[in-house]
Formats: structure tokens, C-alpha cells, sequence
């Protein structure tokens, strides 16, 4: 977590300005705030005081320009003595926690019957630990400022309450050998994602497949591929290195999609000789 500049700790993260959803629900959320706060007879440096942040935080909060953690709102709630109505904006501020992008994500997957991926750089998101997550970012250049990490970090983790779903949506997963045994963040890092992997891949509604490195025929050279079905019979894919890396939903290049990706699998170790690699691995490290 960054520390503001007067040593409180930050409430949240800056509300990216192209982001207009986040921009409109944060503004109100904001103004609620105040108002509250001004009913209460509280100047801001007294109420930053009494909920333990600086004046600064609040004033950006208040304006509409940081987005407040959850507990932030949890003693804004306390203090001013809104018996929950402050708390409960919480369920408005998670809409806008996390960047757009992510957000966009998470709501596809969150529809998805199945999802089908195939990831070669690294090991797939829904699938990572916080650790792993946390290393990896920060290989990425440029490098994010600790706010940016911690809030990447929290949108990821946030997407794997997939798994608590119910019903359950069919997963997929194939992953390319050297995703397996590169140490992003050292040993224990990766030993701690092995066996993260082995947990996922023995869900019932999970097939968790490696692609080993000496296969000679690779349908998936050209990049990750991505497909997610939805229960109205629509589906989203994208891939690398097809269609400009770009979402496609039309049926013609889906086909084309799923068609790689069957072969992929196809090509793939069984998912009961990839549990047993990931074991073999986690044996080694």
C-alpha cells in the first residue's frame, strides 16, 4: 500500500479520467460524502482525523478524484453515524473499483457457461496466485507505481470468485510447459503456484492441460487464444495473433477460434498426465 504524504495510509486509488462510468459514480458517491460529513458539523481535517486518514484523502474522495477502500466507507459509516447508508455505497464503488478494462473482463467471465484459454507467456490469471500475480507484474515496463499494483493485483484476485459460482461454468485450461517452470518471483513463488494449479485442476468443473515443449505440430504459434460461451448460445474470443488481437464475436471467426483451440487440446497432454506433470514439477522445486 503508498503512503500520502502526510503518513496516513492511502484510502484508494485515482479514478482514471477517460473512465466515464467510474468518473459519473464516483462524483456521487463523493458528494454523499460531504454531505454527510457537513450534516455532522465535521470539517474534513477533524473527520480525516477521526477515521484515521489526512485532510488530503478526504478532500479528493469528497471530490470525486480517489476511489475510497472499502473499510474507508466502513468508518466514514461509524463516525458519522449513518447506521449503514455510507456502508452500504460500497456495493456502488466495487462497479468502479477496479480499471474499465478489467471490469470488462470480469463481467464477460462472470456471464461465461464455459471458457476455453490457451496461454503461453504466462500462467493464465484466473489461475494465479497473489504472489505469482504480484512478481509478474512487475516484470511489466513500464513499471506500475505501487497504487497502480496494488489495485491490478486486487482486480485479478477479485475475478477468481469464478470459482465460487454456482452454477459453475465449464474451464479450460492449456498451458504451455515453460509457464510452468519459469521462476517468476523465485522458488517458493513458484512452488506455491504449482500447487495452486494442482488444486484447480483436480475441480470437477475444471480440464487444466499442459502443452509440452518438444511437440513437434503446435496449433497455438501464433499466440494466446481466449473463448468464452455464453448460456444464450453467443460467444467472445480473441487471439495474438489473429483479427488484430481484437475481441471478435462473429460466428465466421469464432469457428476459426475454436477450431485452433481444438487442436490445441487435441495436441495437449491428457489433463490426468498434466496433473501428474504439474506434480512431477512441484516434486523438483
Amino acid at each position: 500500500m503508498s503512503v500520502d504524504s502526510d503518513g496516513t495510509e492511502d484510502a484508494g486509488w485515482d479514478v482514471d479520467p477517460e473512465d466515464e462510468q467510474g468518473v459519473a459514480v464516483l462524483a456521487a458517491l463523493g458528494r454523499q460524502l460531504k454531505a454527510w460529513r457537513e450534516e455532522a458539523g465535521m470539517r474534513a481535517a477533524e473527520f480525516g482525523t477521526a477515521i484515521g486518514y489526512g485532510e488530503d484523502l478526504v478532500r479528493k474522495v469528497e471530490a470525486g478524484k480517489r476511489i475510497p477502500r472499502p473499510e474507508y466507507l466502513d468508518k466514514a459509516d461509524e463516525v458519522l453515524r449513518a447506521g449503514g447508508k455510507i456502508a452500504s455505497m460500497k456495493a456502488d464503488m466495487e462497479q468502479v473499483r477496479y480499471p474499465k478494462k478489467v471490469r470488462d473482463l470480469a463481467k464477460l467471465e462472470g456471464r461465461a457457461v464455459e471458457i476455453g484459454t490457451y496461454n503461453n507467456h504466462n500462467i493464465h490469471g484466473l489461475l494465479q496466485t497473489p504472489e505469482y500475480t504480484r512478481a509478474l507484474f512487475r516484470t511489466w515496463r513500464p513499471v506500475y507505481t505501487p497504487d497502480e499494483m496494488e489495485r491490478m493485483l486486487a482486480a485479478r484476485m477479485a475475478r477468481q470468485s469464478i470459482y465460487e459460482r454456482s452454477p459453475s461454468p465449464t474451464l479450460s485450461f492449456v498451458q504451455e510447459a515453460v509457464t510452468l517452470t519459469r521462476p517468476i518471483g523465485g522458488t517458493m513463488v513458484l512452488r506455491r503456484q504449482l500447487e495452486r494449479l494442482v488444486e484447480v485442476a483436480q475441480l470437477p468443473n475444471v480440464e487444466f492441460q499442459v502443452m509440452p515443449t518438444d511437440v513437434e505440430e503446435h496449433a497455438g504459434m501464433a499466440g494466446r487464444i481466449q473463448v468464452l460461451k455464453f448460456e444464450d448460445g453467443t460467444a467472445v474470443g480473441r487471439s495474438d495473433g489473429m483479427f488484430f488481437g481484437r475481441p471478435v464475436s462473429d460466428p465466421k471467426q469464432l469457428r476459426i477460434l475454436e477450431l485452433r483451440y481444438g487442436i490445441i487440446r487435441a495436441q495437449a497432454l491428457t489433463p490426468r498426465k498434466s496433473l501428474a506433470f504439474v506434480e512431477e514439477l512441484l516434486g523438483e522445486t
